[in-house]
């Protein structure tokens, strides 16, 4: 074998051998998932997006809760909402409906959106807002921000007699509520590892492009933070 020879043979096997290190680490993270004993309940949350969903399957693939998209800004309602809501609820899992709040629309006349869609019923999750970066607008001075989530919070508390969770990742978090004193169980999301961006919180998003029997495609996955209950997300 000559010189060339060898040398190409070895850039092959380096090129073999990077291949596989590669295809290995797509797998490991695709399939990462905290430790099942110290964060044993496990659930989704869904839109339209994921399309016909077929509940009693999610249901015995270890998914415990599922949180609905209700709506969006000041008019969208999602329109897989009804039968969603209505399967999960066959298939005996806990469920929540959640808004996507526009930091460009008054938090009241959000509220009044979401409420037109949010089931009256005592045994459901307490609702989420759903505070990301616009992508759409730009937003008014974080005062201001602040302002029309307590307003849509207030609001939405008063006729569900439940206590709003914020679900916020970490650039709303830091931007809009760090140190402003909310009040509200946070919902993380922090993609393969812990949650580091707030002490305290309640549920945790680990994975935005997971896969669970009964759904096409990739579906958020999220799990409860230690010692937190189902129950204690209903009041």
């Amino acid at each position: 074998m000559n010189v060339l020879q060898a040398v190409l043979r070895a850039l092959f096997y380096v090129a073999i051998g990077g291949v596989i290190s590669i295809i290995g680490a797509a797998v490991f993270f695709m399939s990462w998932e905290p430790d099942r004993h110290e964060f044993p309940i496990r659930g989704i949350d869904v839109s339209h997006h994921q399309g016909e969903i077929d509940w009693g399957a999610v249901a015995q693939d270890d998914v415990a809760f599922a949180y609905i998209k209700a709506s969006e800004g000041a008019g969208f309602r999602d329109g897989a909402f009804a039968r969603n809501w209505a399967g999960a609820g066959t298939a005996g899992l806990a469920r929540g409906a959640y808004h996507y709040f526009s930091l460009c629309k008054p938090g009241a006349v959000q509220a009044e959106n979401f409420l037109t869609v949010l089931p009256r019923d005592a045994s459901m999750l307490a609702p989420m807002v759903d505070l990301e970066m616009p992508e759409d607008c730009d937003p008014a001075s974080p005062e201001d921000v602040l302002h029309e989530i307590s307003d849509f919070t207030a609001r939405v508390e008063q006729v569900s007699g439940k206590q709003v969770i914020f679900y916020a990742p970490e650039s709303f978090y830091r931007t809009y509520l760090e140190g402003q004193g909310l009040n509200r169980r946070l919902w993380t999301r922090s993609i393969w590892r812990t949650p580091a961006y707030a002490s305290d919180w309640t549920l945790w998003q680990y994975h935005d492009r997971g896969t669970v029997k009964g759904i096409s495609g990739n579906v958020d996955l999220n799990v409860l933070g230690p010692g937190e209950a189902l129950d204690g997300l209903r009041g």
